[in-house]
């Protein structure tokens, strides 16, 4: 397998008048691929979630026991994006991300059409946790993308855009599960609607993604815009073995750690609150299916513009220093989490507001965390450090978000489950704050 995954060989260098022209063409070809791509990938992730309602309705299942198959998702995605993110720092993402996301369109297709994948926790639980292993294979192949054809200074704003990916791609699910039941009466209809339009984006990754600038002739990305970091190394170009990756670049890395246990806190926000809003709004709020449907959509297009406002923020306003604006959306998202828990029923209005402001403001320090972590080691790691983040957000975060707020709001209702949501908004204020001084020491040494 690694043999048709790993990075094309060097090609001879264009020559020096084809060189601009070609850079900016494949540059914004390959930004195109991979923001439609992830966008794909969401297609097939959360699909579960709009079906929870169905399935306590009408196969009886318990809020605890959909929670615990849900996790299997977080939990395979958070080991795969660490380990398979490894795997993508040698491999091509051409063939890497569109593997991934075929698989993943295939394992919603079984959800959609064989009776027996919601037959019982079990089943749901080992499909579920096939879907998270192969959506492990995007973000990793993303980022890689990213470090090797975007340079430092424009990367906050370039991964701010491709970010949006994730809203664009979570955010369609509902307005496609809407449209399947109105071509089909069935609500089965969320997982295999957007499962077709997912395998078709896969071929369009085969056809367009590219590996690295070298790979196509050009010069490093450094050297094209002259824009080299303060411990850039020529070293930095060659690939690196996988005990170096590990232990010389991420392991050590203390920064790394506290954004990854940052991390776990803002995905236990984002999914708690995301997973569980067709329920919560159903059962406490007294939505309708189609209310609840776009409710889900303007919580993920909500982040579109606050994603991109953030990453604006933290490169023009901050200075290309990550936490103030991370902290900064952080205390926001901490002010709508309570005004979405403590509206009562009877205001819609409110609701979608305070789920609207949770949405805008909640992304941009998921994208903000995996920024630094691309930062914060040489780009030939720069999957495997997202990877940790990721492993922490997703085991640390979102399992919580799907198993223990199941159960929370089973044994003590949704207050519960709001007090776990708003003392995770605390925590990871502060861990983001411990990486400050850091970055304000980094700053004064690029003369910022």
């Amino acid at each position: 397998m690694y043999g048709i995954f790993r990075p094309a060989a060097h090609q001879a260098s264009l020559p020096e008048h084809k060189i601009d022209s070609e850079y900016k063409r494949l540059r914004f070809q390959v930004f195109l691929t991979i923001f439609v791509g992830y966008a794909g990938y969401y297609l097939v992730r959360k699909n579960f979630s709009l079906a929870m309602p169905f399935l306590i309705e009408e196969e009886g299942y318990s809020k605890g026991e959909l929670g615990l198959a849900l996790s299997a998702v977080s939990v395979a995605y958070g080991l795969s994006k660490f380990l398979m993110g490894s795997v993508s720092d040698r491999s091509n993402p051409r063939y890497f991300m569109a593997a991934g996301l075929l698989m993943s369109a295939g394992i919603m297709l079984l959800f959609g059409f064989a009776p027996w994948a919601t037959s019982s926790v079990t089943v749901m639980f080992v499909l579920l946790f096939a879907n998270g292993w192969v959506q492990g294979m995007g973000w990793p192949a993303c980022g890689r993308t990213i470090v090797h054809w975007f340079s430092g200074n424009e990367r906050g704003r370039t991964v701010s855009v491709w970010n949006v990916a994730h809203n664009v791609g979570g955010g369609m699910i509902g307005p496609l599960f809407v449209l399947g039941m109105a071509w089909f009466n069935d609500w089965h209809s969320a997982f295999y609607v957007p499962a077709a339009v997912a395998a078709c984006i896969g071929g369009l990754i085969l056809v367009t993604l590219r590996d690295t600038p070298q790979s196509c002739g050009l010069q490093p990305i450094e050297a094209y815009r002259d824009d080299y970091p303060s411990d850039y190394a020529q070293d930095h170009e060659q690939e690196f073995s996988g005990r170096d990756i590990f232990f010389k670049y991420v392991f050590s890395n203390r920064l790394l750690w506290y954004i990854a246990f940052a991390n776990a806190f803002v995905y236990l926000i984002r999914y708690g609150v995301l997973d569980w809003a067709p329920t919560y709004l159903s059962e406490a709020k007294d939505f309708t299916v189609d209310q609840s449907s776009w409710a889900y959509f303007l919580y993920e297009w909500a982040g579109i513009p606050g994603t991109l406002l953030c990453g604006y923020m933290s490169d023009r306003l901050f200075g290309g220093r990550r936490a103030p604006a991370g902290i900064l959306f952080m205390s926001l998202v901490l002010v709508a989490v309570l005004v979405y828990w403590l509206n009562p029923p009877g205001q819609p209005i409110i609701d979608m507001a305070a789920l609207i402001a949770i949405g805008f403001l909640i992304y941009g320090p998921v994208m903000l965390i995996g920024l630094h972590a691309l930062e914060l080691v040489p780009k030939k790691a720069a999957g495997t450090a997202a990877g940790l983040t990721g492993i922490f957000g997703y085991l640390g975060g979102a399992v919580i978000a799907n198993i223990v707020m199941g159960y929370t709001v089973d044994a003590f209702g949704w207050n519960g489950g709001f007090m776990l949501l708003t003392g995770s908004c605390v925590l990871a204020i502060g861990l983001l704050a411990m990486t400050l001084s850091h970055e304000e020491a980094n700053r004064d040494a690029r003369g910022l």
